[in-house]
C-alpha cells in the first residue's frame, strides 16, 4: 500500500494523484498501462491539463494500491461532479476497442453487475453477429469493427468468473427485435439461455403482459453499487453520487420483481427462438 491519508479537493486532485504515483516508485508507463489509458492522459491528469473522470480516478487509485481509506478519500474528491457526459464520437477517435478495454478493466475490479436493457441484447451476452449488426451503423471500418468485436468477446470471458455475480433483465422487446436475420435471433436466444445455466449470472426477461407501475426508459449498468452508466444516443453518462446511484439500484429492483427467470424464463426463448425457426421455414 502507497501513501498517506490527507484531504484532497478536486483542483488539486491531478497533483495529488501524481504525489501519489511518485511516493509508490511506479513510473507513469506501468500505471497508465494498469489504468488502460495512454502515458499521455496520465501525464495531463497529473498536471491539471485534463480532468480525470471517476473511472480514471478509480483505475489509476487501483494500479497504485492504495489503501482503502486513501482510496475514498481521492474517490469522494473525484466524485464532486457527480454525472460525466462522454460524447461517443470521442470514442470513435480513440476507437471502439479502446472502449471495451476500458470496461474489461472495469468488470474485472467490480464484484456485482446489475444491467438493465429495454433495447438491445446485452454486450456481454450477444453472439458475434449480433455484435456485428450492432455496430454495423457507427461507420467504422472492417478492420475497427473486427478488432472492437474480439475485443468484446474476450470481455464475455468475466462470465465465467465464479468470484463475481452478473445479474441481467431484458424486456421482451429485446428479444424479438429485428436487428437480425430470423436464424441468427434464434442463435441469439440460444445463447442467452445457455449463459442463464451458469451459477453465478442471473438472466431475467419483463414480459409484454406482465402488469407494470414504472415504464423502462434506457438502460444502464449498475457496478457494485458505486458507479451507473448510461448510454445516452448521443454520449455515455457515468453517475457516482449515492443518492442518485440509490435511484438506478431501485429502478432495477423494481423491474426484477416482475420478470420471469429460471426456466420460465428459459421457456419464453425457447418458445420466440421456435417462432424465428418457423418463419424462416415458410418463409
Amino acid at each position: 500500500m502507497v501513501g498517506e491519508a490527507r484531504r484532497v479537493n478536486r483542483t488539486e486532485l491531478g497533483a495529488a494523484l501524481r504525489a501519489l504515483r511518485q511516493a509508490s516508485g511506479l513510473e507513469a508507463k506501468a500505471v497508465a498501462r494498469s489504468a488502460v489509458m495512454s502515458t499521455g492522459k496520465l501525464s495531463k491528469i497529473e498536471t491539471g491539463r485534463a480532468a480525470p473522470s471517476v473511472v480514471d480516478v478509480d483505475r489509476i487509485l487501483t494500479a497504485l494500491d492504495v489503501s482503502t481509506d486513501i482510496k475514498a478519500q481521492y474517490m469522494a474528491a473525484a466524485r464532486a461532479q457527480a454525472t460525466e457526459a462522454t460524447a461517443w464520437r470521442l470514442y470513435r477517435r480513440l476507437g471502439f476497442h479502446r472502449k471495451q478495454e476500458q470496461i474489461r478493466a472495469l468488470e474485472q475490479s467490480m464484484t456485482l453487475l446489475r444491467l438493465f436493457q429495454p433495447s438491445l441484447v446485452p454486450g456481454l451476452l450477444q453472439t458475434p453477429e449480433y455484435i456485428r449488426a450492432v455496430l454495423g451503423p457507427k461507420g467504422l471500418s472492417e478492420e475497427q469493427l473486427g478488432r472492437t468485436i474480439s475485443a468484446r468477446i474476450d470481455r464475455q470471458r468475466v462470465l465465467y468468473n465464479t468470484d463475481k455475480t452478473l445479474r441481467f433483465i431484458l424486456t421482451e422487446t429485446v428479444l424479438r427485435w429485428r436487428i437480425l436475420p430470423a436464424p441468427m435471433l434464434a442463435e441469439q436466444l440460444d445463447r442467452i439461455v445457455f449463459l442463464s445455466r451458469l451459477p453465478n449470472v442471473d438472466i431475467r426477461v419483463v414480459p409484454l403482459d406482465a402488469p407494470q407501475t414504472d415504464v423502462p426508459g434506457h438502460s444502464f449498468v449498475i457496478r457494485d453499487d458505486r458507479v451507473v452508466t448510461v448510454e445516452a444516443t448521443h454520449a455515455e453518462l457515468v453517475v457516482t453520487d449515492p443518492r442518485d446511484v440509490a435511484v438506478y439500484v431501485d429502478k432495477f429492483d423494481r423491474f426484477s420483481s416482475c420478470a420471469c427467470s429460471g426456466d420460465d424464463m428459459r421457456a419464453m426463448l425457447t418458445a420466440i427462438g421456435a417462432e424465428f425457426l418457423r418463419e424462416q421455414e415458410t418463409g
